[in-house]
């Protein structure tokens, strides 16, 4: 996997709140059996003139805005494929006092897959989407600051995310980084 450290990118903005799993990656495609494919089937359901990713100031954005709770509904890994394999590199929310910017399991199928996700909070967050899609910005992770076109807003992110979404490393990378005593364990159990 890719690390991540800085991005320089145009953005999708994608309104609504509560985008869930199954509009994001309707469930009659979760029976294929390989991983690629998926990021033409983003949305596929709601795809059409109207919607924001088909707008053509959003062709070839790399970094999606989206509302809150984004990615709820049924756990699916397939989301966040879609997401990755449509060229997208990072996704970011608004969060609300009372509302996460992304529901728990999206938000850990997209640490163990390399999606960087952000949440900002609503008047940041209002800035960046009012930008509109087709604007340039910069998601800088090693600083924590994302700039639009009205210069850089600062936002929070787990020093363990942090560390693995830049590292490039999913669950079995950051397990293999201990490979040496793994190996050690298994020789002293096995004797």
């Amino acid at each position: 996997m890719a690390g991540f450290s800085t991005h320089t990118g145009t953005l999708a903005v994608v309104p609504g709140d509560n985008i869930d799993t199954d509009r994001i990656i309707p469930a009659r495609f979760l029976s294929r059996i390989e991983r690629a494919g998926y990021g033409e089937l983003l949305f596929k359901d709601v795809r059409g003139p109207e919607f924001a990713l088909d707008q053509p100031e959003a062709q070839g954005a790399t970094i999606m805005v989206v509302g809150t709770n984004f990615g709820c509904g049924s756990s699916r890994e397939h989301a966040v494929w879609a997401i990755q394999q449509a060229g997208y590199r990072c996704v970011v929310a608004r969060v609300e006092s009372n509302l996460p910017g992304f529901s728990d399991i999206f938000r850990q199928n997209s640490e163990n897959c390399g999606l960087l996700l952000l949440e900002l909070p609503p008047e940041e967050h209002r800035k960046l989407a009012e930008a509109g899609s087709g604007a340039t910005a910069t998601v800088d992770l090693p600083n924590q600051t994302v700039a639009g076109p009205d210069g850089p807003i600062g936002f929070d992110i787990n020093p363990a995310t942090k560390a693995s979404v830049m590292a490039g490393l999913d669950l079995i990378g950051s397990t293999l980084q201990h490979g040496d005593a793994i190996a050690a364990y298994e020789a002293r159990v096995a004797a």
